[in-house]
């Protein structure tokens, strides 16, 4: 896998066989006609966005993903969270259940047959009340901690999700109907095999409702010096356990985690603000330029107005 320039060895997590793939055909052409360019569109209905791609990546792109369901009809993508790898294509969805800084690469497009996919954003209240439904007994104990899941496409999903896409063309059933093929898919999602750990981030109690809570906190105060000490007890674990929990849940310890957020944040501000390194380490919480001029250039693979020069060049040569 290279990220930045750089070859990097990182474990697979999350790639699952599977033998019949749906036929994404009918959703692909779909998605198309509401993307009909490379960006991410915001559907009418809430919550739902179609996204184009028409090249493959050849170095991974930085940024926050936040909690959501992501269905491709055509081409494939892979996901890098920590020092996991994530892969997904038209035979398998994703799904992240807390704000996660990944690297994304798009290793499946072309002009002619672009990466074509949907993204749900996934509600916590939303979740906790179809959990009532789903699991009117409760869940059964949750062995394993984690935010990402790749798990097979089943053709009820393709189905619903076709159906939801056609609701658009109908100003009357895009508000009625629409919501009813939503909550099909959220609720065949929870009766999957992830559904019992999709279903933790709807009650606030939660291992990773907990996390979330934390994670939440980080974003809004990434610049800031953290504590772990203090940060455990914002969402009421001992410290051992809420480190064993964070780095479960998103791979990471949560200064590393709060580190990639400094980190993506300053390159957004170098690459859209024409800030200097210097001004842009400061406003995300560095005290040392020489320090995060390493840090940076260890994270992306060159320092930062190398690295911000080359992506300017590239979005000249690419448009």
């Amino acid at each position: 896998m290279k990220i930045n320039g750089k070859v990097l060895s990182l474990r697979r997590a999350g790639t699952v066989a599977v033998p019949n793939q749906p036929d994404t055909t009918g959703l692909a052409r779909l998605i198309a006609a509401y993307a009909p360019h490379d960006r991410s569109f915001q559907l009418r209905v809430p919550g739902w966005h179609a996204i184009r791609l028409s090249r493959v990546n050849e170095e991974c792109v930085h940024a926050l993903r936040l909690p959501s369901l992501c269905i491709a009809a055509q081409g494939a993508k892979t996901f890098i969270v920590g020092q996991e790898v994530f892969e997904y294509d038209a035979s398998r969805m994703i799904v992240f259940s807390v704000a996660l800084p990944v690297a994304a690469q798009v290793t499946q497009a072309s002009h002619s047959e672009p990466y074509l996919a949907l993204q749900l954003d996934l509600d916590p209240h939303k979740i906790a009340e179809l959990v009532l439904k789903v699991f009117p007994r409760g869940l059964r104990p949750l062995q394993e901690r984690r935010a990402v899941d790749v798990t097979p496409l089943e053709e009820s999903i393709v189905n619903a999700a076709t159906r939801l896409m056609e609701c658009l063309a109908q100003p009357g059933n895009a508000e009625l109907l629409a919501p009813l093929a939503t909550d099909e898919i959220l609720i065949r999602l929870l009766r999957s095999p992830i559904g019992v750990r999709l279903a933790q981030m709807g009650f606030a109690e939660s291992s990773v409702q907990r996390i979330a809570k934390a994670i939440s906190w980080l974003r809004e105060h990434y610049s800031q010096p953290i504590k772990v000490e203090d940060l455990a007890a914002l969402v009421h674990m001992s410290v051992s356990s809420f480190h064993e929990h964070f780095k479960s849940v998103t791979s990471m310890s949560p200064l590393h985690y709060q580190k990639v957020l400094r980190l993506q944040e300053a390159k957004r501000l170098l690459l859209s603000t024409m800030m200097d390194a210097s001004t842009a380490s400061q406003r995300v919480g560095y005290l040392s330029a020489s320090q995060f001029s390493r840090e940076y250039s260890r994270f992306f693979g060159c320092a930062p107005t190398k690295d911000i020069a080359r992506l300017r060049q590239d979005t000249r040569l690419w448009a």
